[in-house]
């Protein structure tokens, strides 16, 4: 905890240099803008809520629980053309497909995932493996994924996440897949199966752990309070989860994320996603390597308006951080699992729809 030293990521193959005595250091870089806290519940020029105008001209369904729509400025369209090829090594390009969906949370805007109760959360997860179930029937990859917050990228603060399915393994998950390949090949047992375990044993860098799921900040995190969620069944795709799988995860985000919310009492922003077997063609092929997690990447390192920059060292060497993962498990596990604002002072009063 006092000296500088590498920890090795196994999905990943990399290395990251733990420097925790760094994290002492003054401050005198950019400060955030502190989040907006008071959004409107509703707001008809707001292109996620029920009834409103897209940019595209279509108009959203009256709905009362999650909603999906195509994204009206896909990243990945299914009948792209092929670019052809330089023929040269270092020229190389190839064809890339797909499709991008948009999926809301809830009908109101100032409900986040933390405030939805236990039964609407497990709407979004009913609805997450429905559109794997969809999508992967075609597609090798459905990337499921939530920006959450300005300061991660997201210029919407209705909840919502989005749906991305490729027609080829994009480059995370094919590393990934790569590592717990090699990993299942020497020990005969799926790596975060193991690493689970493990985890579960030791305590040290434990977040919550529930019959079905744990959390843990992983042992090789580089976000300051980065967390890894994990099933402690062996499990390949979210569509695989039973109903009280599905019932127990709800209940375990609620409550990581509203550690999130507490750590510096503000609407916490991260980046998350899931990673699970590849899909379409490969629905046939032996995944038992692969075990479904859940990445969170939370910016945020010191307070509400001070984040985690990935520049200089990180871009050009290699991964950095200045709090290990200990500190920051210790710090999350210890935190209250009630929000530190009411969920009537927070989004006005009422249930949900």
């Amino acid at each position: 905890s006092e000296h500088q030293h590498l920890r090795y990521n196994p999905l990943r193959d990399t290395w990251v240099l733990v420097s925790a005595h760094r994290v002492r250091r003054p401050w005198a870089g950019q400060v955030e803008k502190p989040p907006e806290e008071h959004i409107p519940r509703y707001d008809p020029n707001n292109p996620l809520c029920p009834g409103s105008r897209r940019a595209s001209g279509q108009v959203n369904s009256d709905y009362d629980s999650t909603f999906v729509f195509d994204n009206d400025f896909p990243a990945l369209q299914p009948d792209a053309p092929d670019p052809g090829s330089d023929q040269h090594a270092l020229f190389q390009t190839r064809a890339a497909r797909g499709v991008c969906k948009v999926m809301c949370f809830h009908p109101w805007s100032d409900v986040t995932l933390p405030l939805m109760k236990t039964h609407e959360v497990v709407k979004v997860i009913d609805k997450w493996a429905e559109l794997v179930e969809e999508l992967g029937s075609t597609y090798p990859w459905v990337q499921i994924f939530e920006n959450k917050g300005a300061m991660m990228g997201c210029s919407n603060p209705h909840p919502h996440c989005q749906v991305w399915a490729s027609d080829f393994l994009p480059n995370e998950p094919a590393l990934s897949d790569r590592c717990q390949r090699a990993f299942h090949q020497r020990h005969g047992e799926p790596l975060l199966l193991q690493y689970a375990r493990q985890e579960a044993e030791r305590e040290e860098r434990l977040v919550l752990l529930s019959p079905d799921w744990l959390v843990v900040v992983p042992y090789w995190a580089t976000w300051p309070y980065q967390t890894l969620l994990l099933p402690r069944r062996h499990v390949l795709r979210i569509n695989e989860l039973t109903a009280e799988e599905r019932e127990g995860l709800a209940d375990v985000m609620k409550r990581l994320l509203t550690k999130y919310d507490n750590l510096f009492e503000v609407s916490f922003p991260y980046s998350m996603g899931w990673h699970g077997a590849p899909t379409g063609p490969h629905l046939e092929e032996d995944n038992s390597h692969w075990q479904l997690h859940a990445h969170y990447y939370p910016p945020l390192l010191r307070s509400a308006t001070v984040k985690k920059f990935m520049v200089g060292y990180e871009m050009l060497a290699q991964e950095q951080r200045d709090l290990t993962p200990e500190q920051a498990a210790e710090k999350l596990r210890n935190l209250p699992e009630e929000h530190y604002r009411s969920r009537e002072e927070q989004v006005g009063g009422g249930g949900a729809a």
